[in-house]
């Protein structure tokens, strides 16, 4: 690592260099095996702190022109801090039978600017997209000023991108008058389209909440108003595929361009109610579970603006089952702190499904294993460091917790039984419960949790114990809709409303996303639903608008 740890100086030295290595790479395979994939793990370490800065009047910037413009798949920023942030593109000509691209390194010029006409450039430089990365490039700006918006593009062989909006978080001790949140989940491509993310691009938002299923692996459905371009997918290849198919949705394109994305995911972009590394239901049985979710999580590295720190054994590691850590915290000024969690890859396996894997919705007085103490969902390692984040939280006006699906507790009415189901926190009471405690001995102020997965909004309340009407309340919550993934229809919502009293507002049919607008003395949260999720053309609407005065835990339905 210490090749690209360099004066500038030494920059195009280091570029030289990292060309060599891979080209190596791809001769090495008349090599013994034992040297080809040491020499493979060295490159994929590197490979993904591949980010060389360069001046742009650097020789290293000649090379053949491209007939056809190769960032078809759009731009996108994430991982933000006060003084970096992350850029991501992915170079893609596709051929009859494979990929136009050399099988070789490519240099990709990047800039980012005060202004959209690219005349006051802040940082430069070069970055390789290398094939065993499919071509991907994430850039890792750093010294960036604080609290500052900048535009961004790429530019290979004549050919230029989109141009990119971005920005930086405020400094931690910078007092802040508003933070506009977007929050969203749950894509699949067949049912709907995205055009949620047009009339999102129109807020304005500061930052984006992604809270899981940004892809479906599923082969082709019933219910679609549009096609997958495959089958059920498995291999690094299928994945990459399907990513390519959502990617070129020319919305989902423009909101990634918008402004910085928080990332999470959910169990699509591997396979349904998958937990840990067991594998989940639907699709052909795969014996090598753990080779398919190494695939899939390389990919979701591939197409997504993540630091490569993420890797944490590289990309070779996630072949061991190494993790890929994608929890993480973003402190948005003294006005608040965002902490992203995974609840799927470190999981137990869900208990009491009739299959032995997946989920299933039962009654939890049959299931004695559902309390057992150990039980996880964020693992010990998540769990702990997240207590530890929790300990620092006092200073913040808002604590906000994104994850994948709906915290509180929600039983299903059945006759004279309340069933739960098992794949979402109700499986894990005792990790609920943990979490809970942190928060009261912590004494945690202005908590709002976001959810996701269940294609529904429900509005409500985070509470010590669920079962006791006088409870404290430690928070507040909002679990969001799906911008196209169905659900069951709502059949049943008022029948769960009413044995489930901390929510008090729910609706299980209308498709979008939700924009929350935080403020020292506020919380103000739309949920915002298109009319047809079906329909390119739909219109949007706010379904119901809610206001949490700053130390309240008091939820005022506005419209």
């Amino acid at each position: 690592m210490k090749l690209f740890v360099l004066h500038r100086q030494n920059q195009y030295t280091a570029l030289t260099a990292m060309k060599k290595l891979v080209q190596t790479v791809f001769r090495r395979n008349i090599l013994g095996m034992k040297s080809f994939y040491k020499a493979r793990r060295d490159l994929l370490k590197a490979m993904s702190l591949a980010t060389v800065i360069l001046p742009l009047s650097n020789p290293a910037w000649a090379q053949r022109k491209f007939d056809k413009n190769p960032f078809v798949l759009g731009v996108a920023s994430g991982s933000p801090t006060d003084r970096s942030i992350v850029l991501w593109t992915r170079l893609i000509d596709e051929g009859v039978f494979s990929s136009n691209l050399p099988n070789s390194p490519i240099e990709v010029k990047w800039e980012v600017a005060k202004d959209q006409a690219f005349s006051q450039i802040v940082q430069s430089g070069i970055s390789l997209a290398v094939p065993v990365l499919a071509y991907s490039v994430h850039v890792e700006v750093n010294q960036l000023p604080a609290n500052q918006w900048f535009f961004y593009r790429f530019q290979v062989g004549g050919q230029v991108s989109a141009i990119g909006r971005t920005r930086t978080l405020p400094a931690p001790n910078q007092a802040i008058e508003k933070l506009k949140l977007a929050y969203a989940s749950c894509q699949h491509y067949e049912h709907g389209y995205f055009t949620a993310y047009k009339f999102m691009c129109a807020e304005s938002v500061d930052l984006l909440m992604f809270l899981g299923d940004y892809i479906y692996e599923y082969g082709p459905g019933r219910k679609g108003v549009r096609a997958h371009d495959s089958g059920p997918i498995i291999s690094l290849d299928d994945y990459r595929k399907r990513y390519v198919l959502y990617k070129k949705d020319q919305y989902l394109q423009a909101m990634h361009a918008a402004c910085p994305w928080l990332m999470t995911w959910d169990d699509h972009e591997v396979q349904n109610d998958y937990a840990g590394l067991n594998a989940g239901t639907f699709g052909p049985y795969v014996s090598d579970f753990p080779k398919r979710r190494a695939a899939a999580y390389q990919a979701y590295y591939e197409h997504m603006p993540l630091k490569s720190s993420v890797l944490i054994e590289g990309i070779d590691g996630l072949m061991r089952g190494a993790e890929m850590r994608v929890y993480g915290d973003f402190q948005y000024g003294k006005l608040a702190n965002i902490t992203m969690l995974d609840d799927r890859q470190y999981r137990d396996l869900n208990i009491c499904t009739p299959s032995g894997n997946g989920s299933a919705i039962f009654d939890p007085k049959t299931c004695q294993e559902l309390l057992a103490p150990e039980r996880s969902i964020l693992g010990g390692d998540q769990e702990k460091w997240l207590t530890n984040k929790l300990r620092d939280t006092n200073q913040q006006i808002w604590n906000v917790i994104g994850q994948p699906t709906l915290y509180a507790q929600r039983y299903f009415p059945s006759g004279d039984k309340l069933l739960i189901w098992n794949d979402g926190w109700d499986g894990f009471p005792a990790a609920r419960k943990r979490l809970n405690q942190a928060l009261i001995q912590n004494q945690v102020k202005n908590l709002v949790i976001f959810g996701g997965d269940v294609h529904e909004n429900w509005v409500g309340y985070v509470k010590a114990d669920y079962d006791k009407q006088d409870s404290s309340v430690l928070g507040v919550e909002f679990c969001g809709t799906s911008i196209t993934s169905i659900g069951d229809g709502g059949k049943y919502i008022d029948a769960r409303l009413a044995k489930n009293p901390h929510f008090i507002f729910a609706e299980a049919n209308k498709k979008g996303y939700g924009i929350a607008e935080f403020t020292p003395k506020a919380l103000t949260v739309s949920l915002r639903v298109l009319s047809n999720a079906q329909d390119e053309d739909s219109s949007i609407e706010t379904l119901a608008k809610f206001v949490v005065q700053s130390h309240s835990n008091k939820i005022d339905r506005l419209s």
